[in-house]
């Protein structure tokens, strides 16, 4: 008898449940072959783009992941469960990972923002947080730098986008200013000759901009000379101290002597 009845009420709950469950599966598949196909759409337009190749996986798989998450609401809704205790719950959820994660979040988006708006890309020289170096790698979350020295630096993403930076590789040149002090006896066209010379006999040293030679100001022990030429950003600080080297050089060999020497 309990049996009989048991399969009657399967029987009348099947029939009044039965085509709204079927069909909440019939579209649970269906969505997740749509789903599936606007993923590998979205993965082939993004590599035809020019987005970061770190943002790609990530935000194919965010918007596959919220797609998932809406078919499986729907699918919820056409069968008739109530959401309103998933809603709850997903709501406290929300709130309590928004708290603990706020730090982390902050970082997260500031990555994306690195990556969509390119203030500075891998391979860049940049001076922030008080270090100096070239990024090696942008994560989501932190930014690698190995500075000059081989050491590496891991700074939070919130650290770069909300502070200033300088990114020395933006242009591919850098000015390099040097002032000398001379003695009245030294004639400038003299010095300004083998200033150049010592420019012509070093590397990396740029045409354009036009270096410039002059006298910054007038003392009376003497003369102080400015030099401003242009380098090759990559590498920086290696020509300067050539240059400076070849420069110390040609004073000496001339018999020309900086006040001190």
């Amino acid at each position: 008898m309990k049996t009989a009845h048991f399969y009657d009420k399967f029987y009348d709950w099947l029939l009044a449940k039965g085509p709204t469950l079927l069909l909440g599966i019939l579209l649970l598949f269906i969505g997740l072959w749509l789903i599936k196909i606007f993923a590998h759409w979205i993965t082939k337009s993004l590599n035809k783009g020019k987005l970061s190749t770190t943002l790609q996986p990530f935000l194919t798989s965010t918007i596959t992941i919220v797609l998932r998450v809406l078919l499986v609401l729907c699918v919820m809704q056409v069968m008739g469960i109530k959401m309103t205790i998933f809603a709850s719950l997903i709501a406290a959820l929300g709130v309590a990972a928004g708290f603990a994660l706020s730090g982390t979040l902050q970082n997260f988006a500031s990555g994306v923002l690195i990556l969509l708006l390119k203030p500075f890309k891998a391979g860049d020289i940049i001076l922030a947080q008080g270090h100096e170096g070239k990024v090696s790698t942008i994560r989501l979350f932190y930014t690698l730098v190995t500075t000059f020295d081989n050491r590496t630096v891991i700074i939070p993403n919130s650290k770069l986008s909300n502070e200033v930076i300088v990114n020395t590789s933006t242009s591919g040149s850098r000015r390099l200013d040097i002032e000398l002090k001379f003695n009245n006896s030294i004639d400038f066209d003299v010095v300004q000759q083998l200033i150049n010379e010592a420019i012509d006999q070093s590397e990396k040293m740029l045409e354009t901009p036009q270096r410039y030679i002059g006298i910054s100001s007038i003392e009376p022990d003497g003369y102080k000379v400015m030099i401003n030429v242009w380098l090759d950003a990559d590498g920086f600080d290696y020509s300067k101290m050539a240059f400076q080297k070849n420069l110390m050089q040609k004073l000496k060999t001339s018999g020309l002597k900086l006040p001190g020497m």
